[in-house]
């Protein structure tokens, strides 16, 4: 079975399988006046019949006129908190009578499984998968986190007033490598067309109370998707962003924004796909142990840029500039893409509203 459909109920089933599998189970449910990504005990802790309303430096929760699991665009979440975790340590050791012992930090091996992910943050995945794997030097923590992760993605239809995926190409409807891809239908019967990407998504799908697909249900999926890429929130040019941005490293726009950024970090700090990272070195009082820890960091940190004689981005209007032309400039020399996968989340959670897309069609206007 490669297609069926589905009644909401049924959801408590695929976790149920999961979890037999011994998965830990990750989705979306609602805490802390926002969506963000937990445990899943059992289905009934998704975000039933809430949504979500984001604009510039803003984000609300807000109830529907429905029972949608999934009719809310993003929250702060992203996978990458399982996949690449906020602190880890990578290593301990003791002081041992002065023989010193050193123990790495054994991998964490539990499967992941991840219900609920959207096309953006699959294509953000995939894009932390060429950071962490592609190259000469594989993260063994990632790869260890990555391998045999089961994603049951999910197609978006209520895109927020930050979305800008289809400018990207990442959304609203999934592509890319899943398990298990569903459609949330809502015309009339409550239902979600399901679509397997592998063998053992086709596995778990087989276990779910289900009926055959119908050519009205793959019309209805097809009109959600449509619908959705019609009510995106913002739009970005990307014709030659990379160019672009190389060619005006001296725009006054750059003043301009830096006049209003904080330097916070929360644009790196909730983005999928950044992945800037330090290491602290902890010693106890009695000085026979120390670890050491790697945590996440930002290029807006004045340390992060920190060399022999100080920071090389002394100033936030240095820093802001060099996270906008990495993201979407100069990581295309690096893996081969875009960073940016138009979620909009750096535009919500800026405490200031600081907003790429405007941002870059500023720069555009001038260069024309």
């Amino acid at each position: 079975m490669t297609d069926a459909v589905i009644a909401p109920d049924a959801l408590e089933g695929l976790v149920e399988a999961l979890r037999r599998r011994e998965f830990r189970v990750l989705g979306p449910t609602v805490r802390d006046g926002a969506i963000v990504y937990d445990d899943l005990e059992t289905a009934a802790d998704l975000p039933v019949g809430w949504t979500d309303r984001q604009d510039a430096g803003t984000y609300r929760l807000a109830r529907r006129s429905d029972e949608a699991r999934f009719g809310y665009a993003v929250g702060p979440h992203s996978w990458k908190r399982y996949l690449f975790p906020p602190r880890i340590r990578l290593w301990r050791a003791r002081a041992n009578g002065g023989s010193p012992a050193i123990e790495e930090e054994p991998l964490d091996e539990t499967p992941l499984a991840f219900v609920g992910v959207r096309g953006c943050e699959l294509q953000a995945i995939a894009i932390q998968d060429r950071v962490f794997t592609g190259g000469r030097v594989v993260d063994r923590d990632y790869a260890a986190r990555r391998a045999g992760a089961f994603i049951v993605a999910v197609d978006c239809f209520e895109p927020a007033g930050t979305c800008f995926c289809t400018s990207i190409g990442t959304g609203p409807g999934v592509s890319g490598d899943y398990d298990l891809a569903m459609t949330e239908l809502l015309d009339g019967e409550h239902r979600f067309l399901v679509r397997a990407g592998s063998e053992g998504g086709a596995e778990v799908l087989a276990e779910l109370t289900s009926r055959g697909a119908t050519t009205e249900d793959f019309a209805a999926a097809e009109a959600s998707i449509e619908a959705a890429a019609g009510k995106m929130g913002r739009t970005l040019e990307v014709g030659d962003l990379r160019d672009l941005l190389a060619n005006n490293l001296e725009h006054p726009r750059w003043d301009e924004v830096a006049e209003r950024c904080l330097t916070c970090g929360n644009c790196t700090l909730v983005c999928p796909t950044c992945f800037c990272s330090s290491v602290e070195d902890t010693t106890d009082l009695s000085g026979e142990e120390a670890e050491r820890w790697r945590v996440w960091d930002t290029c807006f940190s004045v340390d992060y840029s920190y060399i022999h004689g100080g920071s090389i981005r002394p100033s936030g209007r240095s820093r802001y500039r060099q996270w906008l032309t990495h993201k979407l400039g100069t990581w295309h020399d690096q893996f081969g893409s875009s960073g940016c996968v138009g979620c909009g989340r750096c535009i919500a959670w800026c405490p200031v509203g600081i907003d790429i897309t405007e941002e870059v069609a500023a720069i555009h206007a001038d260069a024309r």
